[in-house]
């Protein structure tokens, strides 16, 4: 059976986590993506990588605008397995944690929290003052699972794409995805 997946990038540092959960589910054909990707997503996307936003559209199976309030996604009835927002802005974090759909991310959101699926988050910000933390923690009793993306040494990263690889697992851990990104802890 088909996992249904949905990746929102939205406009904060670090696309190339929502990029590189793309990138890997890519290569999963029973897992079916649906990209949402704000217009400050592409922006960020363009400024921190070398991708193409083209090319990261490409790499889900569905794309929906941010603005098409209309998308299936939009709705409880199109059943999914969750949601990934990496990154997550504040703005996004907010209005998830306020009701404000003014998108198509934060009403996916939404909806995966109102129909209690997997909502993962990857806020991006530090420092991080009350009100961020406040919105995290009334996220958190709602259901979602925040994980901002901390680097991890005891795997000794040796690039920045090991790093990036480490949070990804951890991210597709959440959903019981098999991978192959990094390497279990074992008793030393």
């Amino acid at each position: 059976m088909t996992q249904r997946l949905i990746i929102g990038i939205s406009g904060s540092t670090g696309p190339i986590y929502g990029i590189r959960l793309l990138e890997v589910l890519q290569q999963m054909p029973d897992i079916e993506t649906h990209l949402i990707l704000s217009t400050w997503g592409e922006k960020t996307i363009q400024i921190e990588t070398d991708y193409r936003v083209e090319d990261v559209k490409n790499m889900a199976d569905y794309l929906h605008p941010a603005q098409n309030m209309a998308a299936a996604v939009s709705s409880g009835s199109f059943k999914t397995d969750g949601m990934i927002i990496a990154p997550c802005s504040m703005k996004t974090l907010s209005a998830m944690a306020h009701g404000y759909t003014d998108n198509l991310i934060s009403r996916a959101a939404d909806v995966v929290l109102k129909e209690k699926r997997r909502l993962l988050i990857m806020p991006r910000e530090a420092p991080l003052h009350d009100i961020h933390l406040e919105n995290m923690l009334k996220l958190s009793r709602m259901g979602a699972v925040i994980m901002p993306p901390m680097p991890a040494f005891y795997q000794k990263p040796t690039s920045i794409m090991d790093i990036v690889d480490h949070t990804t697992a951890r991210a597709l851990d959440q959903f019981d995805i098999d991978h192959q990104l990094s390497s279990r802890w074992l008793e030393k």
